[in-house]
């Protein structure tokens, strides 16, 4: 099969690899749609240390199951299919307590850290167990099921600090799960909607799916406003959609007294923390790691079109073109927020 393999950091090739053999409790799915996702960026060069090459990258993803395992039940080829990024053991303490996402033997697809190897969907085949598998809406594109993962983030994130009806909530950062957020917090009831972003383009984007009020750090002190949006008492709800040190701090700073952070977004592996804020001012400060049951939601979601996924669309493109879309990506190229690859 054909695969765009991370040889080197920021370096790929587009080659041929062995076909994956599923397992008995496995299904090989033929891949038709693959997101490009921020962490694959941001892994490319190393920074991350969990895109370790050589490595087949890519987790965001739906397509056909080709061929099913010994072991496997209730599919067939032809299912069109999307499957979780976190492969889960099923059996040890976090798993039998639906904590699935905090799996003791968790495997993420297309990541390569000191713990494991899992080759991901960038690629022709990938074999996945059948117990992250979900089935596709009749009318929902392979390319719009490929963005069900960070939709399932985003829900996730919700799941961990839900708002309450007319609360004023504070999104930081305007990319895909930034984006996701937006439109399940304007479903959820949520009140004054503030996204803080660097970039005009997302921003009017961010308006355009629910946000009520977009802030420009670059041209305005963000905390002043969203002081003076909520009458000097600030923000009910945050959530931290980066992972750096600044937008983090905002997210704390922007609170009443009482509220409550979210933090999703995890580039900076650590950062300073305003402890005295946090613990004067009686702050609740969630942690969210990847997703655990909300594909189903989503993926029902989407299909209605209550979640739209096709506005976070940039671009579609063959796989064999991938390595320049990695760089694009790379390089922020302007106006660029999701771009799937297809084999």
């Amino acid at each position: 099969m054909k695969a765009l393999v991370l040889t080197q950091y920021k370096q790929f090739s587009y080659e041929e690899r062995p076909e994956p053999q599923p397992g008995p409790e496995e299904v090989l799915v033929a891949v038709k749609a693959c997101g490009i996702c921020g962490s694959d960026v941001h892994g490319m060069d190393g920074s991350t240390g969990r895109r370790r090459p050589p490595i087949i990258m890519g987790h965001e993803a739906a397509g056909l199951i080709a061929r099913t395992g010994a072991a496997a039940r209730g599919w067939a080829v032809g299912d069109r299919v999307t499957f979780d990024s976190t492969i889960y053991c099923g059996h040890c303490d976090f798993c039998r307590r639906g904590e699935i996402n905090l799996c003791d033997n968790r495997r993420v697809l297309g990541v390569s850290c000191e713990a494991y190897r899992q080759e991901g969907a960038f690629a022709e085949f990938v074999a996945v167990p059948q117990r992250i598998l979900y089935r596709l809406p009749d009318g929902l594109s392979f390319e719009e099921a490929a963005l069900v993962e960070p939709f399932a983030i985003a829900l996730h994130a919700m799941r961990r600090a839900p708002v309450m009806l007319n609360d004023s909530v504070v999104v930081l950062g305007a990319g895909m799960i930034g984006l996701a957020l937006v439109q399940a917090l304007r479903l959820a009831g949520g009140g004054r909607l503030m996204v803080v972003d660097l970039a005009d383009d997302r921003l009017a984007l961010a308006r355009k799916l629910g946000a009520t009020h977009a802030i420009n750090p670059a041209r305005e002190n963000a905390a002043a406003a969203i002081l003076d949006l909520t009458q000097g008492r600030g923000a009910d709800m945050a959530f931290e959609a980066v992972g750096v040190a600044p937008t983090v701090d905002l997210a704390l700073s922007c609170l009443r007294k009482g509220g409550v952070a979210t933090l999703v977004g995890n580039i900076s592996p650590k950062i300073e923390f305003p402890l005295q804020a946090a613990v004067t001012r009686e702050l609740t400060i969630h942690g969210s790691c990847a997703s655990r049951g909300e594909y189903p939601a989503v993926l029902d979601m989407l299909g209605r079109g209550a979640l739209q996924s096709g506005p976070l669309l940039s671009a579609t493109a063959p796989l064999a073109e991938g390595a320049a879309w990695f760089d694009r990506l790379y390089r922020k190229e302007p106006g660029l927020l999701k771009v799937v690859l297809k084999p």
